[in-house]
């Protein structure tokens, strides 16, 4: 709205009143849409997979927006968890960690679970990470921990059944 209806609507009294309350209800509801945002984010789908020694609970990336959002605007990741993307179709994938807070071991994975290459990404990092292949999957887990659990480049992961189902869309 500009400056000029803005002076039409608060020629009554009643009307400007009701105009600032508008304003006020409406910058509260939008307040209260956009706040949980900023917060964790909701609970996403997740699988438990094993990787290496360990076991992890991997969210589930599968639409293009759940992928594009990844681990961004979150101010931690568990030990113990981490994110899986799923790709309808194998292809070099390429990576970012903008927005976020913490560095990432990505792995990549071929449609057998083949592991094609482990990259590392620092926080806040607009810089492109690409897999060495092609891949069908990428993990997101805490730095150091591909290491940390013994995984590398070579080695084959068993891809959850639920993960399995997922990437044939």
């Amino acid at each position: 709205m500009n400056l000029q209806s803005k002076r039409v609507l608060h020629s009554s009294p009643s009307l400007a009143a009701f105009t600032l309350a508008s304003g006020r209800l409406g910058g509260l509801i939008l307040f209260l849409l956009i706040a949980p945002c900023a917060c964790d984010h909701p609970a996403a789908p997740t699988v438990t997979m094993q990787i290496g020694r360990e076991s992890f609970a991997l969210e589930l990336a599968t639409t293009e927006a759940e992928q594009e959002l990844g681990l961004m605007h979150r101010d931690h990741l568990d030990s113990d968890k981490g994110m899986i993307f799923i790709f309808p179709d194998v292809a070099i994938r390429t990576f970012w960690n903008h927005d976020v807070s913490f560095p990432l071991d990505l792995i990549f994975l071929d449609a057998g679970g083949r592991i094609v290459s482990i990259k590392q990404m620092q926080q806040f990092s607009d810089l492109d990470v690409s897999s060495d292949a092609a891949a069908k999957y990428a993990i997101e887990l805490n730095a150091g921990t591909a290491a940390g659990v013994g995984v590398k480049t070579g080695d084959t992961l068993s891809i959850p059944n639920q993960v399995a189902a997922l990437s044939g869309r």
